[in-house]
């Protein structure tokens, strides 16, 4: 449609962290990057070297703005950072700091990949996919808004789990679909927002 501006999303995992090389349930815990996780970042901020965003979202774990500040290298265009938790890791709850080896030798398998990555099982004192899904869909709606008013595409350095639910309100997916994503450390997802 004549007139019709589209605007960019461009959304990806921070890099590999200690945590996630040893097997270990992160959700809220600050686990730092690895010399590999630095090199994942590294790896994202090649590939968006040529995109334009103005806005750059992360969270309050260090993981997110590291990633970013990797990738903000290239992108002197961008004059605003903003912080959102509504895109922070899934919290696990009881599980944190546990390794999954060590959960599974405890509770099983069934029960270990249930609270892994089922849709609706949070673990003691955690949350769930849905659960992370609700806050997602708010920080979705309030993103939108935020881009048609200031004309702005936007880099946002997330989390696994909010990314899997990202993509399922973006791209329709089915529940089963969601859960069983997995989301690379070394790619990002583009989304078009149209504005009049």
């Amino acid at each position: 449609m004549k007139g019709m501006k589209e605007l960019k999303i461009y959304l990806f995992r921070h890099g590999r962290t200690y945590y996630n090389e040893k097997g270990i349930f992160t959700g809220w815990k600050d686990s730092k990057l690895t010399p590999k996780g630095i090199e994942n970042a590294k790896e994202i901020a090649k590939k968006l070297k040529d995109k334009k965003f103005q806005v750059a979202i992360h969270t309050s774990l260090s993981r997110s703005k590291d990633t970013l500040k990797e990738v903000l290298k290239y992108h002197p265009e961008c004059k605003k950072i903003i912080q959102d938790d509504r895109i922070i890791e899934r919290s696990y709850g009881f599980l944190e700091g546990k390794t999954h080896k060590k959960i599974i030798e405890q509770y099983g398998k069934e029960k270990y990949d249930k609270w892994h990555r089922a849709w609706d099982y949070p673990p003691k004192d955690g949350e769930s996919l849905k659960m992370v899904e609700k806050r997602v869909k708010k920080f979705i709606s309030w993103l939108k808004k935020y881009m048609k008013e200031n004309k702005v595409n936007v880099a946002i350095s997330a989390h696994g789990n909010s990314i899997r639910v990202f993509r399922k309100i973006m791209e329709n997916l089915t529940i089963e679909e969601t859960c069983s994503l997995e989301i690379p450390y070394d790619k990002y997802f583009e989304y078009t927002i149209k504005v009049d």
